[in-house]
């Protein structure tokens, strides 16, 4: 079923994107606090780092049956459900006296956060024509492009001159929001049809991804052994093979993988589109810390060089639809992904001493290529996906970009951390972030070009290129 007006497509993606934003906002806001909530539970900061843990691990539990639940309970109603947990919680951790606490209110957030970005997702789809997909898709991507780049600015402002409560407390209206414009304007479609639980793939895929994100976090964490975390990493990853054996061969799995016979999902969320997300997301993190530890400015400073980076983000949002009418998924990709790889490299070379003048058009630029190509990644990954896959897709998709999210997160901690051993110091220097930003720029660049693969067609029904082409094409046989 899907709504007859593309205005309530857009409205119900607008909405879903309210509540996306206040997720991906709260997960970027926490570690600019870390410092004053150790200091109001008593504790050292590096204790706090099991809030973090806690929320993650949750998210790896829960994430793999969100659309087995969205399935049997109905889209709407778990999304409601989704949101309303996030809010309560996130009231509990602002409210939080002791740790235990705060932990206790952390897991509830997780909870709530494995449901909403998947859930959340499929309410869009299933209320979206294929002409729809693009604009919506966009809507619902720009909370993952402005909350990692504001949240840390916002975060340390509210921290600072207010108290680090109110970055929890901030969710209260946003979740109340979004809780009543679920109820007013997005309609309940009936569930899906019932399906058994399946447990061995769900505690599979739920340790797979527990054990994962824990060790990628923990490889992230500078404080943290690298063994440990290496050896957790390793086990998940050991343990993902076997649950992929297992939903290959189970009679009714979890999360069906027919969704990964379709090209354009395959490439943009596990394939060329999986790498190019570990640079998305090993960018933003990479930046503040060149600023701050590389060119010695304070959190503010480092703050208004980043906004050029959110700027650029923002103002390709009108362009994307247009561009991609006129040059399609494959050539945009494979185009903007190598720009944005250059983007990505050209800031190892960034010194104190660089011209302001060069500085913020190529924060600009890298802002610009990263929104594009996001945008792109998550509308091509659902262009071509059946009906009846869509819920095992939405899934797969948000165990990638969780995943990705992580592990850019790591790579580039590692890549710093490296390269500061070889140098012989004990913490990275200036000259750290060369080797960092270069690899990563690779990745990207290198991830940009694997989408040659993609057919010059692919995802046309979505973008629009098919009918600007046929356009183009009546117009010319028209002319004398």
């Amino acid at each position: 079923m899907s709504l007859s007006s593309p205005s309530q497509a857009r409205r119900v993606a607008l909405i879903v994107a309210i509540a996306f934003f206040m997720q991906n906002l709260d997960g970027s806001i926490i570690n600019t606090s870390l410092p004053q909530i150790a200091g109001s539970f008593g504790v050292r900061p590096l204790d706090l780092s099991v809030g973090v843990t806690a929320y993650l691990v949750t998210v790896a539990a829960v994430l793999p049956a969100s659309g087995w639940v969205a399935d049997r309970f109905g889209a709407r109603r778990v999304f409601l459900a989704a949101i309303l947990l996030f809010t309560l919680a996130s009231l509990g951790c602002g409210l939080a006296g002791t740790l235990p606490q705060f932990v206790a209110a952390r897991v509830v957030q997780g909870l709530g956060g494995a449901l909403m970005t998947p859930v959340g997702r499929m309410v869009v789809l299933r209320n979206a024509q294929k002409s729809e997909l693009l604009q919506a898709t966009a809507l619902i991507t720009w909370p993952a492009l402005l909350a990692p780049v504001i949240g840390p600015v916002l975060g340390g402002f509210i921290t600072t001159y207010a108290s680090w409560r109110w970055n929890f407390l901030l969710n209260l209206p946003l979740g109340l929001a979004g809780l009543a414009a679920v109820l007013r304007f997005v309609p309940a479609l009936p569930p899906e049809a019932r399906r058994p639980f399946d447990r061995p793939g769900f505690l599979l895929s739920a340790g797979a991804l527990v054990l994962l994100l824990v060790g990628l976090e923990g490889l992230a964490r500078v404080e943290a052994r690298p063994m440990v975390p290496l050896l957790l990493t390793i086990l998940g990853v050991a343990t993902g093979i076997i649950a992929v054996w297992h939903l290959r061969r189970a009679p009714a799995p979890l999360v069906s993988l027919s969704a990964l016979a379709t090209q354009t999902f395959s490439a943009s969320s596990l394939g060329a589109g999986f790498l190019y997300r570990i640079a998305i997301n090993a960018t933003p993190f990479l930046l503040p810390l060149l600023f701050q530890v590389g060119f010695g400015m304070d959190a503010a400073g480092a703050g208004l060089l980043v906004l050029a980076y959110f700027l650029g983000n923002l103002a390709m949002k009108p362009l994307t639809s247009p561009v991609l009418r006129r040059f399609g998924f494959r050539t945009v990709l494979v185009t903007n992904g190598v720009l944005g790889g250059a983007t990505i490299l050209a800031c190892g070379w960034l010194t104190p001493g660089t011209p302001p003048a060069l500085l913020t058009p190529l924060l600009f630029a890298a802002g610009l290529t990263r929104s594009m190509q996001l945008t792109c990644l998550n509308t091509l990954a659902f262009a071509d996906i059946e009906p009846a896959w869509r819920s095992a897709a939405t899934t797969l998709s948000g165990v990638s970009q969780q995943v990705s999210s992580v592990l850019g997160i790591a790579v580039a901690a590692v890549l710093l951390n490296l390269a500061s051993l070889w140098r012989g110091a004990a913490e990275p220097g200036l000259a750290d972030f060369l080797p960092a930003f270069f690899a990563i720029g690779l990745l990207a660049a290198g991830s940009g070009l694997a989408f040659l693969r993609l057919p010059g067609a692919a995802g046309a029904e979505v973008s629009g290129a098919v009918r600007s082409s046929a356009r183009r094409g009546e117009t010319s046989s028209s002319r004398p």
